[in-house]
């Protein structure tokens, strides 16, 4: 078990390394990558756009991982993870749809569309959402977890739905950039900039996970002090 103190300096290093990072991949996205020829400066929300749907996939695959083991194991640490997990996840999904409109109006000429990433995606939010609110307002801690655990493991499935939606429908998206059989299609500054932006985001969601575990953790036992001194 790591001791208090050790644990909140490694915190901070990881915040300072964090903070070092998103200043990095600022820097990458605004200076350091050319502006693309035909969008302009506005192509530059990709840097920041696609970073937030990779990070919200990840905060749902571990939600799905957290629930299943939850599930098998009944262990409060799973729990804790998968609603901390969530709660980041539908944040970074909030940005993910925000820099999505904020990059579509110049370019479709509309904020929204029912296109099917933008479809799904949003489909993705409510899901997680809901998961949310079971934790809110079913008031057994136990069957809350059960039931949000059951909705997450559910809910993961629209994400592979979601990255494949530019292949098998017609859609306002454009064909994967980056994860493609033959090589990503950015000039090399661009894909430098993406991925520093990419790493920013990851050190931002293992900061963030980090500390909603720990205020869980507190929440939990907090709650069992109070129940002792009902009884």
């Amino acid at each position: 078990m790591v001791p208090a103190r050790r644990k909140f300096e490694w915190l901070d290093l990881l915040g300072i390394l964090t903070g070092l990072s998103l200043m990095a991949a600022l820097y990458g996205a605004l200076v350091y990558a050319p502006t693309e020829r035909i969008q302009g400066p506005v192509q530059r929300i990709f840097y920041f756009h696609v970073p937030s749907a990779w990070m919200a996939y990840l905060a749902f695959f571990v939600v799905f991982v957290a629930s299943i083991a939850y599930l098998w194991r009944r262990s409060a640490f799973w729990d804790r993870l998968g609603r901390a997990s969530a709660e980041i996840g539908v944040v970074f999904t909030t940005l993910t749809i925000v820099t999505g409109s904020i990059w579509a109006r110049p370019i479709w000429g509309t904020w929204w569309t029912w296109d099917a990433r933008l479809t799904t995606t949003l489909i993705l939010w409510f899901i997680y959402l809901a998961y949310l609110a079971v934790r809110a307002y079913v008031p057994d801690p136990n069957r809350a977890a059960r039931y949000a655990a059951i909705l997450g493991i559910i809910g993961f499935v629209d994400v592979p739905i979601i990255h494949m939606s530019v292949v098998w429908w017609r859609t306002l998206h454009p064909e994967p950039v980056v994860v493609r059989a033959e090589g990503p299609a950015l000039e090399p500054p661009m894909l430098a900039a993406l991925f520093l932006g990419l790493g920013a985001m990851t050190l931002l969601y293992v900061y963030l996970l980090v500390h909603r575990v720990m205020v869980e953790e507190v929440r939990d036992d907090l709650q069992l002090i109070r129940q002792r001194l009902g009884e």
